[in-house]
C-alpha cells in the first residue's frame, strides 16, 4: 500500500513533464496554437512568456527540426515593423522605437528597418520644433498674414496638424484664421472687388472644406456675381461699353469659366462693331478703326465683326475716291450713275449688302463726291424713311433676319435718332417670340442664335430672363 501510494503521489508531481516525453509533438502544437493567437491579438512581446515571440521561441526549443516557429517569429518581426510605422504615424515616438527594436531583434530585413528609422528621426526632430512653429503662426495670425506664403498663419497651421491632426490649438487657431480670411473676403466682396474675393474663399476652401463660414461666404460670392453681371448688361444695353467690358472682366477675374460673362464680353465687341459702322458712316476713320480693334480683341470669331470691317474698308474707299480733280461733267455724270445705283438697290431692298452695291454704299460714295448736291440730299433724305419702312414691313411679316439688316442700314444713316432704342426693345420681343416658338419645336441651334441677337439688342427686354433659362435647359442634356 506504501508503494502504491508513492507512486500516485508521483505521478501528480510529474505529470506534465512525463507528457512532454510520452507526447512532445502535443506539447509543440499548443504552444504553436497559443503564439499564432497572440500574433493575432497583436501580443508580440511579454514578459511573463505569454507574447507571441516567446511562446514561438518556446516551441522551437522543443522541437528545431519544425519550421513553423520560425515562419511564425518571421510573421512577429514584420507585425513589430507595421506597428512602428502605425505608431510613427501617430506620434507616438516611444511606441515606434520599441517596436522597431524588436523587428530588429527578430531580424527583419535591414533596408525596411533602416527606412523606418530614418522616417522615425525624421518625424521626432520636426516634433521637436512644433512648439516654434505654433508661436511663428500665432505671429503671423496676429500681423494679419493669414495667407500668401509658408510662412503665414494657415500654412504654419497646417504644417502643424500634418504631424499632429487633433492639437487643439492648432484647430482652433487654424479655425479663427480661416474666418478671418472670409471676412477678408466679405470685405473685399463689399468693393465689387470679385477676383481677390474669390481666391481668398477658394484658399479657405482648400484648407478646410469644412468650415462653419464657408457656405456664407460662397453664397455671398454668388450673389456678387450675378449682380456684376446685371449691371453689365444693363450698361452693354445702354451702350456704356467700357463699363460693361469692366463688369464682364470683374465677373471672369472670379470665375474664369463663366460662359454668360465670356458671350457678354463677346458683345461689347459687337457692340463696338456696330459703332465703328457709325464713326464710318460720318468720315470719322480714327475713331472707326479704335473701335474695330476693341471689336477683335474681344470678338475675333463674330461674323458682325467682319462686316463691320468690310463697312469700314467701303467707306475709306469711298472718301478716298478722286473729287476735286475730276472734271465737273465726269463728276456729274459719276453722281448720276452713283444715284442710279442707289435707286435701283432702294427697289431690290438691299440697304447694306451685298458690299459695294447696296443703296448705302452707293450712296455714301456719292456724297464723297457731291455733298452739296440736291440730288445726293434729296437721296438721302428718301432712303432713311425707306430703311425705316423696310424695317417695319420686315418686322410685322415676321422676317427677323431682314428686319435686322433694316435696322443696321437705319442705324448706320441716323445713329442718334431717338425711335432706334424702340426699334432694337421690338425686334429683340420679336427675336424671343420667334425662338421660343422654334425652342417648342426642338429647334434649339435656333433659340439659342435667338438669345444671342435678342440680347445684343437689348439685354433688358421683357421675358429675357425666363427664356434664356429655357434655352439653358433645353442645352443641358446636350451637354452631359
Amino acid at each position: 500500500m506504501l508503494v502504491a501510494l508513492l507512486l500516485v503521489v508521483l505521478l501528480v508531481v510529474f505529470r506534465r513533464p512525463l507528457a512532454d516525453v510520452l507526447w512532445p509533438e502535443t506539447r509543440v502544437q499548443a504552444l504553436l496554437d497559443q503564439a499564432a493567437r497572440a500574433l493575432a491579438d497583436g501580443r508580440l512581446d511579454a514578459a511573463d512568456g505569454s507574447g507571441a515571440r516567446q511562446l514561438y521561441e518556446a516551441a522551437q526549443a522543443l522541437d528545431t527540426d519544425r519550421s513553423e516557429a520560425s515562419m511564425g517569429l518571421r510573421r512577429v518581426g514584420q507585425e513589430a515593423l507595421r506597428q512602428a510605422g502605425a505608431a510613427l504615424a501617430q506620434s507616438r515616438f516611444a511606441e515606434a522605437r520599441e517596436r522597431l527594436a524588436l523587428a530588429r531583434e527578430l531580424q527583419v530585413p535591414q533596408a525596411q528597418a533602416d527606412a523606418l528609422a530614418a522616417r522615425l528621426r525624421a518625424r521626432e526632430a520636426e516634433h521637436a520644433g512644433l512648439d516654434n512653429v505654433m508661436q511663428a503662426a500665432a505671429r503671423a495670425h496676429e500681423a494679419g498674414r493669414l495667407v500668401g506664403g509658408p510662412d503665414a498663419a494657415l500654412p504654419l497651421y497646417q504644417r502643424v496638424l500634418a504631424l499632429q491632426p487633433t492639437r487643439l490649438e492648432a484647430l482652433e487657431g487654424r479655425e479663427d484664421a480661416l474666418s478671418d480670411l472670409l471676412q477678408e473676403a466679405g470685405r473685399h466682396l463689399q468693393r465689387n472687388e470679385l477676383g481677390p474675393a474669390a481666391s481668398l474663399i477658394g484658399q479657405a476652401r482648400a484648407f478646410d472644406p469644412g468650415h462653419v463660414d464657408l457656405p456664407q461666404a460662397q453664397a455671398a460670392l454668388a450673389t456678387a456675381l450675378e449682380a456684376r453681371r446685371r449691371t453689365a448688361a444693363r450698361d452693354l444695353a445702354r451702350g456704356r461699353l467700357v463699363a460693361a467690358q469692366a463688369a464682364y472682366d470683374d465677373v471672369l477675374a472670379a470665375a474664369p469659366d463663366d460662359a454668360g460673362a465670356r458671350q457678354g464680353l463677346e458683345q461689347v465687341g459687337v457692340a463696338h462693331a456696330v459703332r465703328a459702322e457709325r464713326h464710318a458712316a460720318d468720315f470719322r476713320f480714327d475713331q472707326a478703326r479704335q473701335a474695330l480693334a476693341r471689336a477683335r480683341t474681344l470678338a475675333p470669331q463674330s461674323a458682325r465683326v467682319v462686316q463691320a470691317e468690310q463697312v469700314v474698308a467701303r467707306a475709306e474707299q469711298a472718301r478716298g475716291r478722286p473729287g476735286t480733280g475730276m472734271p465737273a461733267r465726269e463728276r456729274a455724270q459719276r453722281v448720276q450713275t452713283l444715284l442710279a445705283a442707289v435707286a435701283d438697290a432702294e427697289a431690290k431692298g438691299h440697304w447694306l449688302t451685298p458690299p459695294g452695291e447696296s443703296a448705302y454704299d452707293s450712296l455714301r460714295a456719292a456724297q464723297a463726291l457731291a455733298p452739296d448736291a440736291l440730288a445726293v440730299r434729296q437721296a438721302a433724305a428718301r432712303l432713311l424713311p425707306a430703311v425705316r419702312n423696310c424695317y417695319e414691313d420686315e418686322l410685322r411679316a415676321n422676317r427677323i433676319r431682314r428686319a435686322q439688316a433694316c435696322l443696321q442700314a437705319w442705324q448706320t444713316l441716323q445713329p442718334r435718332e431717338a425711335g432706334l432704342a424702340d426699334a432694337r426693345r421690338r425686334l429683340a420681343e420679336k427675336w424671343i417670340a420667334v425662338g421660343s416658338e422654334r425652342l417648342g419645336a426642338g429647334d434649339v441651334a435656333f433659340a439659342v442664335q435667338a438669345l444671342e441677337e435678342a440680347r445684343r439688342l437689348d439685354a433688358a427686354v421683357p421675358g429675357m430672363d425666363d427664356f434664356q433659362a429655357r434655352v439653358r435647359l433645353a442645352q443641358a442634356p446636350q451637354t452631359r
